[in-house]
């Protein structure tokens, strides 16, 4: 019975690992919890626009754009340091218009 079981079977037990399996755990975990975050921010069928893109079709000044995510209105989000908008949001937007 593999450390993942264990934990899931809910047991109130006292575990003696080797360092080798506590690794092996740990890595499972940070890729397990990696393949969320990604999943939950970059969906690979959903196009993403720039700042300058959107602020463009939705003909607004860019310092509009940080000022509607402090206020929750259209969200960004960050990848590799660059601020994008899911365009399926700026299109809600433009739909309510």
């Amino acid at each position: 019975m593999g450390i993942t079981e264990i934990l899931d079977s809910g047991a109130d037990v006292t575990l003696k690992i080797k360092s080798k399996d506590l690794k092996d755990f740990a890595e499972h975990l940070i890729e397990k919890s990696i393949k969320g975050v990604k999943e939950s921010f970059v969906r690979p069928e959903e196009r993403y626009l720039t700042i300058k893109e959107v602020a463009e079709k939705l003909h607004v000044d860019p310092s509009t754009l940080w000022s509607w995510d402090k206020r929750g209105y259209l969200r960004k989000i960050e990848v590799g340091g660059k601020r994008l908008y899911r365009e399926s949001d700026v299109e809600a937007i433009l739909n309510r218009k």
